[in-house]
């Protein structure tokens, strides 16, 4: 097989990956131990659109956005273009800043493997968080519409605590598949990658926390 054709099957590897992900994480993340830059250049177009994808949920699951339509000089397409420029600042600080937490974890733990291997990890532990955006956030603005993001509108009820948990959920989701991503990558136990999680958040819970108390 010429170079030319070995890129085109990977490329449709890694496409076809980026949804199985889902379904079968443990050997979609014992495929990263490949980190030739043949397999990491496949992987580039689907972990940018998982990340974005990815990003955009975030920022909707944000207390800001639940106010954005308060001021009556914004609409719907105010919304969608700030979703998907902040989307995309989300996605890069959390691909690159959680990366490099998860590398720094890793290597204090005794792991191999570099800071583009533990990014990859992240990028496609954020597949549950993509998906949202495309069944989740639909279904949220088809039942409850601009109210989502207005205060006081008709998701303030249990129909919004509904919305809000079900993104919570697949937050969780995404936190799994990162444990299950660390254990297929590193090949070690749960206590050991679960360690190595714990220590790749603890960041992002300090800065959490911060926040709160400020």
């Amino acid at each position: 097989m010429d170079t030319g054709a070995r890129r085109v099957s990977l490329d449709r590897v890694w496409l076809l990956r980026a949804l199985l992900v889902l379904q079968s994480p443990r050997a979609v993340f014992a495929a990263l131990r490949d980190d030739s830059e043949d397999g990491a250049q496949a992987r580039q177009e689907p972990l940018l659109a998982i990340t974005w994808l990815a990003g955009i949920a975030g920022v909707l699951a944000t207390p800001v956005a639940g106010t954005l339509l308060d001021d009556p000089a914004r609409d719907g397409l105010v919304v969608s273009v700030w979703a998907f420029i902040g989307g995309g600042i989300y996605a890069a600080a959390g691909y690159w800043l959680l990366g490099g937490f998860l590398y720094g974890a890793a290597r204090a733990l005794g792991g191999r493997g570099d800071y583009r291997r533990a990014r990859h990890v992240v990028g496609f532990a954020a597949a549950p968080l993509a998906l949202s955006l495309l069944t989740l956030w639909p279904v949220g603005i088809a039942v409850f519409g601009g109210d989502l993001f207005r205060s006081g509108g008709s998701d303030s009820g249990s129909g919004g605590s509904v919305v809000h948990w079900a993104a919570i959920a697949f937050a969780a989701w995404s936190l799994a598949l990162l444990a299950i991503g660390i254990r297929a990558v590193h090949g070690w136990t749960w206590p050991r990658s679960l360690a190595a999680l714990g220590l790749a958040l603890a960041p992002v819970a300090l800065v959490v926390i911060v926040r709160a108390l400020g």
